[in-house]
């Protein structure tokens, strides 16, 4: 009965991560195809939300809620007030797209072909073993957090700073 329920977890799983990848994939392109700048970044955010739903789905909870507090919540925010200080036009634009963009499809693709290449000769069919002992969440904060919790907190600050800065800086008055 254990095997049987097993089974299933990892159908439900690779369920699960198809359809977050087709919703990453989709977002990819969104940023990548839509005309407005800010709805570009909040495609941006769904792609980098998949992302964490993959690594809840790899059982990695710590790296997802690094993920979105990081990613999602501080440098998407940081992108928001790069577009809105930089008095740039905030709805749709026509001329967005670079003239040799047809360059790019094919180069595009010769790298996909490159990396799955690369992939493929490195690991071939290999299978990555189960590790005996997880690292629990706290030892893992702690071999992150105490020589870097300082510089950290200090780097918050400054890009706090640098925040308040840039909209003094952007203010009319």
């Amino acid at each position: 009965m254990s095997a049987f329920l097993a089974t299933e977890v990892n159908v439900a799983q690779n369920v699960g991560f198809y359809i977050i990848a087709a919703l990453m994939v989709y977002g990819a392109l969104r940023v990548v195809s839509t005309r407005n700048v800010v709805h570009a970044a909040l495609w941006l955010v769904v792609v980098l939300g998949g992302v964490a739903a993959q690594y809840i789905l790899a059982a990695a909870e710590f790296v997802a809620v690094s993920q979105v507090m990081v990613y999602i919540g501080a440098v998407m925010v940081l992108f928001l007030f790069g577009i809105m200080l930089t008095r740039a036009t905030i709805g749709a634009e026509s001329d967005l797209n670079n003239r040799g963009w047809g360059i790019g499809i094919p180069v595009a693709a010769l790298l996909l072909a490159v990396m799955v290449w690369a992939i493929i000769d490195e690991f071939g069919s290999s299978i990555i073993d189960e590790p005996a002992q997880p690292m629990p969440t706290t030892a893992l904060s702690d071999v992150f957090l105490r020589e870097g919790l300082v510089p950290f907190l200090a780097l918050s600050f400054v890009l706090l700073a640098a925040a308040i800065g840039a909209i003094v800086l952007a203010r009319k008055d």
